[in-house]
């Protein structure tokens, strides 16, 4: 079966999604997918990757109960090919869902792998995310992320037990998929500003990524784990500031 099109991939993810969550989290670890494939050495395929990502979750909107027990079905009348629907289904590989089914599709290639890990962590990126003011990833920092991480009241739909078995598949210390997820995020703004004509003036942090500074002149990107944001406490410069939108500076052309 001949590979789907990107575009044909987000017609087919929109068919049975609506929620901009859903959209936005699939959006989200397609960009991942993507950066880990550039990242671990298959640069060749990393549309492959990006599908994959971007179509994981395609059955939990309307079939949350049967969460990677619908995918096959949906995916295959989109005419999506096996070894793509393999990497969907395996990404729930151990975990029961509502219908009482343990699901048992196993990653085996590196790409399920990651997107086994990667997946919860994302969410729980983006959870962390929401707490702060400026609703984004954009000034989040490693030491931050690994505090929401420990507390186990934080965003607990996001199983820490699965993104510390997608570690061990990998072979990884949990920082480094901490580390590299947080990177993959941030490198993501960076291509979406790219596509937009903004090329970053300097970028600070990335290395450890405790703290990843991303100068675009009139915009400043901050990427922060909780614990340097709480420390650096940069909004205490801006609290008496307004808020706004991105809405008031949209124009139409």
């Amino acid at each position: 079966m001949s590979e789907i099109t990107r575009d044909e991939a987000f017609a087919l993810l929109k068919k049975y999604n609506k929620d901009p969550f859903h959209i936005q989290h699939a959006l989200t670890v397609e960009a991942v997918m993507k950066w880990y494939a550039r990242e671990l050495g298959y640069g060749a395929e990393e549309g492959h990757w990006g599908i994959v990502g971007l179509l994981h979750d395609i059955d939990f909107e309307l079939y949350p109960a049967e969460h990677c027990l619908k995918a096959p079905e949906l995916l295959r009348e989109g005419g999506v090919s096996e070894d793509i629907i393999h990497g969907v289904v395996s990404h729930g590989y151990g975990i029961t869902i509502e219908c009482g089914v343990t699901l048992d599709v196993e990653p085996v290639h590196e790409m399920e792998k990651v997107l086994f890990a990667a997946d919860e962590l994302t969410g729980l990126i983006w959870a962390a995310a929401l707490m702060r003011p400026s609703k984004s990833t954009k000034d989040m920092e490693l030491k931050s992320l690994k505090k929401k991480y420990k507390s186990k009241g934080f965003a607990a739909g996001c199983s820490r037990e699965v993104i510390e078995r997608g570690a061990e598949q990998l072979d990884w210390p949990l920082e480094k998929l901490l580390t590299m997820t947080m990177q993959a995020m941030a490198d993501s703004v960076r291509e979406a500003l790219g596509i937009a004509g903004y090329g970053p003036r300097q970028i600070e942090g990335y290395g450890v990524a405790n703290w990843i500074l991303m100068d675009y002149n009139d915009i400043i990107v901050h990427i922060f784990s909780d614990e340097s944001r709480t420390f650096y406490d940069l909004e205490r410069i801006w609290r008496d500031g307004k808020e706004v939108s991105v809405g008031e500076f949209e124009t139409e052309e």
